[in-house]
């Protein structure tokens, strides 16, 4: 505009329109950290102060971002020949999710999160300070229908060949939409699109001659968002009507309902033990909060605390092995120690063993145990550093010799295996605080010390891909079916760890304690509902990522028709024509310099390695 010949740059009033978003959204899914709706709102913010500070005489037309999230119809309507490899190309994060699927709830929350940013910018009243500049939210967009036909499919003469973009016909419409926008006073603006009505354009008057700005509209800009009062506690609610057990001590591990578990036990590592999960402070961070850890606390109750023994009480009061309180004094039938190695699982086994052979608490031989055992992360942290030691081999063999142990010693158990988390994530959790800068990269060295783009983070996270299939293997191998009263099921629900997220698009560190890799209370709180949920759904479809999002009644019930914890061999058979486990709509995060193709073909082979063995040894 500087240079322009027929603009007098300082003296000509200007209009410039600012609309942007659509693709940032259609991404989301791939990097919810970079596309987040605070760095959404920063990017306009660095445009608009630009403007502000070298444009004179300018009202700025600052248009929301449209809802897409109603475009989904123009590809599931099988007789509209519209391109879907293209577009979900275009827009795989909006179109790929299924129906009611938490994929699809969390674009949905992403859409209106940048919606919501846009107009907190705006009323900031930041760019109000001077008479010859202006933004104006313009929100036309915010709500959107698609046009339909009579016979009720999409108008496809309104989108362009590839159903994505707008047509001529479309633009037509929101010119006029954009024009009565800007005539209408802030706070009484048509936030809702009709594409298809008779949009009429509205003149100026001579009461209201005026283009509608804050100041001439007498609009009071709306207060900040209120705080957010957090929950008490992260508690949660059961109530299942098939609580009761067996009518008599079941004989097979197939046939076991969660009224007949009378034993709780657990191995790994600082995770398991709770390590400073309540810590508000580096003082604190050692301490071991075992009557919360998500595997084997038992403090208190679910509705205050949710742990996998307090779930289990719901149906058996008097379960037995669960840690209570803090230290190793209480902590029953929890062999973990922080930071232990899977070459330690071994021993860990043989301790507890011992320890349920010498309880006056339990009958060893006759009462039915869950062991859950999880572990892997401390071998991972140090790959770089050995990566003999801490092949995926390696792994796999010392948890086989532990499996093993189980397997020949201990009578009537039904082993959690929790599939290793996908480790990538934890580089998006950062804080500048003591805690967060310096021991959360000494920790886990071989992944938080690494650049970006370097090869030997590539490799590490090829390096937890193949823990994760070479575990699948083993489980799914067969060796501990070979009798009714053990079995060992593999639990993915971290396979595709989703870093939990704030209301701005940030991680949530009210997840992890003060070192920014433990988990607190929290944290803890859905590992345990991750956990067994995976219990109650079938081998082969269950949930292979963990969703963070606080909800009281998450938990699932068992049912009349399932109502016993799902093994190998009570699983249903796959519906015909259906896969065992799709490929999760929501990618897991990961380092940028891993691709979007790398990261979904990555799914496809453990899906795939997955079914063969099932297949084997399932059916």
């Amino acid at each position: 505009m500087k240079n322009h010949s027929k603009i007098d740059f300082q003296n000509d009033w200007k209009i410039i329109n600012l609309f942007i978003g659509g693709n940032d959204i259609c991404n989301y899914c791939t990097d919810s950290a970079y596309f987040s709706a605070i760095n959404f709102a920063r990017r306009i913010e660095e445009a608009l102060d630009i403007l502000h500070k070298e444009v004179p005489r300018a009202f700025v037309n600052l248009i929301e971002v449209l809802q897409l999230i109603p475009l989904r119809r123009l590809h599931q309507n099988a007789q509209l020949s519209c391109p879907r490899t293209l577009v979900k190309m275009l827009c795989y994060c909006v179109v790929k999710p299924t129906e009611n699927s938490p994929e699809l709830q969390m674009m949905t929350e992403a859409n209106i999160a940048y919606q919501h940013s846009s107009q907190k910018l705006v009323e900031s009243g930041k760019y109000d300070t001077r008479e010859d500049f202006t933004v104006v939210l313009q929100p036309f967009f915010r709500h959107m229908e698609i046009p339909v036909l009579e016979n009720g499919h999409p108008d496809l003469s309104f989108f362009a060949p590839d159903c994505f973009h707008l047509s001529r016909k479309f633009h037509t419409q929101m010119s006029r939409a954009l024009w009565n926008n800007m005539l209408q006073p802030v706070g009484e603006k048509s936030d809702f699109q009709d594409v298809t009505a008779n949009i009429l354009l509205s003149c100026p008057s001579q009461d209201q001659p005026f283009l509608r700005t804050f100041k001439n509209s007498n609009y009071t800009y709306q207060d900040p968002d209120p705080i957010v009062k957090p929950p008490e506690n992260w508690g949660s609610d059961l109530s299942c009507s098939e609580t009761l057990p067996s009518e008599t001590v079941p004989t097979s591990v197939h046939r076991l309902r969660p009224a007949d578990i009378k034993v709780v036990a657990a191995m790994g590592d600082s995770l398991t033990v709770a390590f400073g999960a309540k810590a508000n402070t580096l003082f604190g961070l050692r301490t071991q909060y075992q009557g919360i850890s998500w595997s084997i606390g038992g403090d208190k109750s679910l509705e205050t605390v949710t742990t996998f023994p307090n779930i289990l009480k719901k149906f058996n009061p008097n379960i037995r092995g669960f840690s209570t309180g803090t230290g190793k004094k209480n902590s029953k039938f929890n062999v973990a120690v922080p930071g232990s190695k899977v070459n330690d699982m071994p021993k860990q086994a043989q301790t507890l063993i011992q320890l349920m052979k010498n309880s006056s608490e339990i009958n060893f031989k006759q009462d039915w145990k869950v062991i859950t055992l999880f572990i892997g992360a401390n071998d991972l942290c140090e790959y770089c550093m050995d990566k003999e030691t801490y092949s995926a081999d390696n792994y796999v063999k010392h948890i086989e010799e532990a499996l093993d142990m189980l397997h020949k010693q201990v009578p009537r158990a039904f082993i959690n295996m929790v599939q290793i988390l996908e480790m990538s994530g934890l580089r998006r959790i950062k804080k500048n605080t003591i805690g967060c800068a310096l021991l959360q990269k000494n920790m886990c060295p071989c992944f938080l010390k690494l650049r970006e783009t370097s090869p030997e983070l590539a490799e590490i996270m090829r390096i937890n891909k193949d823990y994760q299939t070479k575990l699948t293997a083993l489980i799914y191998s067969g060796k501990y079916d070979t009798h009714e009263e053990f079995t060992v099921v593999l639990q993915p629900y971290l396979s595709n760890t989703i870093v939990p997220l704030n209301s701005t698009g940030q991680p949530d560190l009210s997840f992890f304690t003060v070192d920014c890799f433990h988990l607190r209370e929290r944290g803890q709180a859905e590992m345990a509902i991750g956990l067994w949920n995976n219990m109650l759904e079938q081998i082969g479809y269950k949930q292979n990522y963990n969703n963070f999002t606080h909800d009281r009644t998450k938990l699932k019930c068992p049912s009349s028709e399932a109502p016993y914890l799902f093994t190998c061999r009570n699983s249903a058979a796959e519906p015909e024509g259906t896969s065992r486990n799709p490929e999760p709509t929501t990618v897991s995060t990961t380092a940028q310099g891993v691709s979007m193709v790398e990261q979904r073909v990555w799914v496809v082979v453990l899906i795939a390695v997955t079914t063969v063995i099932l297949e084997q040894h399932c059916s």
